[in-house]
């Protein structure tokens, strides 16, 4: 007869997830679907539901606990000891392989698992002996899956009260290697965005989110999480950051949201989701946590933020967007590792549809940006130029001719450049309100006042036309006789020609105030 080896388990274990913090993941999916079925049964109301999470990094632990059904005695053994065999449904739940409550073994000296059913006054308790297991599995003997499971695991009861019910999973004595799961910081910024918890309040933006999801009529799984008693929430915010030194510094905002829903041949929604809309300064830095699209399925995140990136045009698309894609149908099925879907008819249709709308919209908007912005940009250089020219005529003066010559020309190519932009941007297509394109053009234009940018624009050309008058920075040097004059312009030449510009003007106010 054929047996299983004890590979599968270090398969289903050690082998299973590359990031340790996964172990959350897993168990709170398990503890959301059991708050539903205890909703469903009338043992909590809709808001009474929570999944409390314990870190006591001094003595490496870890508690996960719901306040939901709970499990019968007489259905512990088999529904918390068989191994991949759950009886949840797929499409239905958000766990339903029966093998995640397992991934804590990879990473504790002992698993324990505690249950007590509303109206039964005892609790169950299973604790495995997960060091014994890992070193099992790195012996060079062959063990079948149930001779290692007999070997580590054991069953017993205690008493309870018979109004608890709840289900406790406890990591003790976490390896010494996996320090992130006691990490709390890294915990909750992991949580923010994997399991489904609610938006942050200060995000506000979500009120769209949830009246949109009510439209479709597509209910956004939330429960109530917390760590050391500090609720989780979804990090997200219209502000987006980036480093300045020690500090963060807002350089962008979202300032609406675009809606996109993906349907099949017979009209069905297979998914839908929203995405911020901003003026795409630049790929969003790393310390915005929220960067990327994200794919959700019981609105728990597959995958981390590049789950999607493969799709877009260019790959460093992903990180122009903040946002969401939501799986609607059953067909999108979780893989075992929970970091995408399975693969099957609908994956592909999904995959396609999303594909259309990224590369036809979303590559074309922040692509469409730059160039809105780079036009923007050449109006300001212009104005940039005609200043410095004006500066240098009425207060510093010019180095020589040759530099004046060098300033008028780069103005006059700097003013051709403004008019090309200006009669781009007047060519613009916006005149519908409700695009995507309208919004990110109005957050530019306001971001450089382009009205008024314009008119100052059009209204310099004819100020450096009129000027006639040359000076220069050896005109005060009345110390200096001709000859030496024209040495210091030469010096002050090479010093404009291999300084930076900052630094030239520097050194030659310098040089203007000893040699005056």
């Amino acid at each position: 007869m054929a047996t299983v080896g004890k590979n599968i388990l270090d398969n289903l274990t050690t082998g299973m997830y590359s990031d340790s913090k996964v172990i959350y993941r897993e168990y709170i999916q398990n503890a959301c679907d059991q708050i539903d079925l205890a909703i469903s049964m009338g043992i909590l109301t809709a808001n009474e539901g929570s999944v409390d999470i314990f870190i006591d990094t001094k003595k490496r632990y870890i508690s996960i606990k719901d306040n939901a059904t709970g499990v019968r005695e007489s259905d512990f053994v088999e529904d918390v000891g068989d191994i991949a065999n759950s009886n949840k449904e797929i499409g239905k739940n958000k766990g339903f392989r029966g093998i995640g409550r397992l991934c804590g073994l990879a990473y504790c000296k002992s698993l324990k698992f505690t249950t007590s059913y509303l109206g039964e006054n005892v609790k169950s308790i299973m604790t495995c002996n997960a060091q014994k297991m890992r070193a099992m599995l790195v012996e060079n003997k062959k063990y079948t899956l149930d001779e290692i499971w007999d070997e580590i695991i054991t069953y017993s009861t205690e008493t309870e009260k018979s109004e608890d019910h709840y289900f406790e999973v406890e990591m003790i004595e976490i390896n010494k290697e996996n320090t992130d799961l006691l990490n709390e910081n890294k915990v909750r910024e992991y949580l923010s965005f994997v399991v489904p918890v609610p938006y942050k309040n200060t995000f506000i933006l979500r009120s769209h989110i949830y009246a949109y999801a009510q439209k479709l009529g597509y209910k956004i799984d939330e429960y109530r999480v917390r760590v050391n008693g500090s609720q989780i929430f979804k990090e997200y915010t219209t502000k987006l950051k980036e480093q300045s030194g020690a500090n963060l510094k807002n350089y962008d905002e979202i300032s609406r949201l675009e809606f996109k829903d993906f349907c099949g041949a017979d009209g069905n929604l297979i998914a839908w989701m929203w995405v911020g809309l901003s003026r795409f300064e630049k790929q969003i830095p790393k310390v915005n946590i929220m960067r990327g699209l994200r794919v959700r399925s019981g609105n728990i995140q597959l995958g981390n933020d590049d789950a999607l990136q493969d799709l877009f045009k260019e790959s460093r698309g992903n990180y122009y967007f903040v946002g969401e894609v939501f799986a609607v149908s059953k067909d999108l099925i979780p893989n075992s590792q929970r970091d995408y879907f399975n693969e099957n008819e609908t994956r592909v249709l999904f995959e396609d549809c999303l594909r259309e709308y990224f590369f036809d919209v979303l590559h074309k908007l922040y692509y469409e940006a730059n160039r809105v912005k780079n036009d923007y940009k050449r109006q300001e250089e212009y104005l940039a130029k005609v200043t410095e020219y004006q500066k240098k005529e009425k207060e510093q003066g010019f180095v020589n001719e040759e530099e004046r010559q060098k300033l008028q020309f780069d103005i006059d190519k700097a003013k051709k450049n403004a008019e090309d932009a200006r009669k781009r941007l007047d060519k613009l297509d916006i005149s519908d309100t409700n695009s995507p394109l309208f919004e990110v053009h109005k957050s530019i234009g306001q971001k450089y006042s382009a009205n008024k940018l314009k008119e100052q624009a059009e209204n310099t050309i004819v100020v450096i036309e009129d000027e006639k008058k040359k000076a220069f920075v050896t005109s005060n040097m009345s110390k200096l006789s001709r000859s030496e004059r024209k040495i210091v312009s030469k010096i002050l030449s090479i010093i404009n020609e291999i300084a930076p510009k900052d630094i030239a003007e520097q050194i030659i106010e310098k040089i203007k105030e000893e040699m005056r």
